[in-house]
């Protein structure tokens, strides 16, 4: 059985900002954890300066690392982006990118605006909670 996303009647279509409000899986479903993946190339070096080509990489190694497991980004049930100098105009990359990665059923999300993260050149992370059905 898959996870259920649920955004309740009383709060705000969070979908159109790139998460769901809640998700529930069912008991004796196995999590994996995905450490914070930032836009590196497979050497570690930052892919690019530009934010949304960040958060682009970004999500594409969540996919790699999730794939790693034999799972791809519709068993994401929980992420939690990190971004460095949060704005308001940065919204809108990370949105773009969990609309590509999951339409309209995104999992839950949390952001959280940082003064920085592991090294100087990181402008954004992403972790994961997956859980396989």
């Amino acid at each position: 059985m898959a996870h259920t996303l649920v955004n309740p009647e009383g709060l705000h279509d969070p979908v159109p900002f790139g998460y769901s409000h809640t998700a529930a899986v069912p008991p004796g479903t196995e999590l994996v954890l995905v450490a914070g993946q930032f836009g590196s190339a497979p050497d570690g070096r930052v892919v690019s300066d530009d934010f949304a080509r960040q958060v682009k990489q970004a999500f594409y190694n969540l996919g790699v690392a999730l794939a790693a497991h034999g799972l791809g980004l519709s068993h994401v049930v929980q992420l939690r982006t990190y971004v460095v100098n949060h704005d308001v105009g940065k919204l809108g990359p990370i949105a773009e990118a969990v609309r590509e990665g999951w339409g309209s059923r995104p999992p839950t999300q949390t952001l959280v605006g940082v003064a920085g993260l592991a090294t100087p050149d990181v402008l954004f992370e992403v972790e994961a909670v997956a859980a396989r059905h």
